[in-house]
């Protein structure tokens, strides 16, 4: 990757995360890159959703192969939590890579959000990460739901995992004073804990 395009990528991983996927100026990204041409997004990946795709091949080799792992052992093992472990350890270790990482997780749960809203090329760079063969599991093992609550709650599962891991990653980082932070291996089982009574919660009849 040349350095023009990696500075780009990097602008907007951060304004992505910080700023939306969908609402980031991409004028703001080639400013922070550092480039005088305002057609640099376009010029170097033809548009949004491409530069998107380069932002979230960042770290998908690393999500597949760690959710590969974890799949393979929750594929042998009963419940919820198993499945959520493929999510959560993945998550947590590349928060504590750095900054990158942490934003990744945030771009991450807004596009599982907003899945409706993405075109095929991006629906396949999320597929990179390993992530879908982990929901298609999730989505077996949880209780017996109509379409719209099944959807729901993955969604709100996912983007509750993700913002829990970034946010500590990000306290972490700061070095600022807040409440005190678990320790990874306990933050991690008190997560998986929560997620798993978030998923199985029984159904809501309107």
């Amino acid at each position: 990757m040349s350095e023009t395009r990696r500075a780009l990528v990097e602008a907007a991983t951060e304004a992505f995360a910080e700023q939306g996927v969908f609402t980031a100026s991409l004028v703001e990204i080639t400013r922070r890159a550092g480039q005088r041409n305002r057609g640099a997004v376009h010029y170097h990946f033809g548009s949004r959703e491409g530069l998107l795709v380069a932002v979230l091949e960042q770290h998908a080799g690393f999500l597949a192969e760690r959710e590969e792992v974890l799949l393979a052992r929750a594929r042998s093992s009963p419940g919820l939590a198993p499945v959520l472990e493929a999510i959560v350890r993945p998550a947590v270790e590349l928060a504590e890579t750095g900054p990158s990482g942490r934003q990744y997780l945030v771009i991450i749960g807004e596009l599982v959000e907003e899945y409706d809203r993405l075109d095929d090329a991006v629906d396949e760079a999320l597929r990179h990460t390993g992530g879908y063969a982990v929901f298609e599991l999730l989505e077996q093992r949880l209780p017996d739901l109509d379409d719209a609550l099944r959807n729901e709650r993955l969604a709100l599962v996912t983007g509750f995992i993700l913002r829990s891991v970034a946010d500590r990653a990000r306290a972490q980082q700061s070095g600022s004073p807040g409440r005190s932070q678990l320790p990874t291996e306990r933050f991690v089982r008190n997560l998986l804990a929560m997620a798993a009574a978030m998923a199985d919660a029984p159904a809501v009849d309107v």
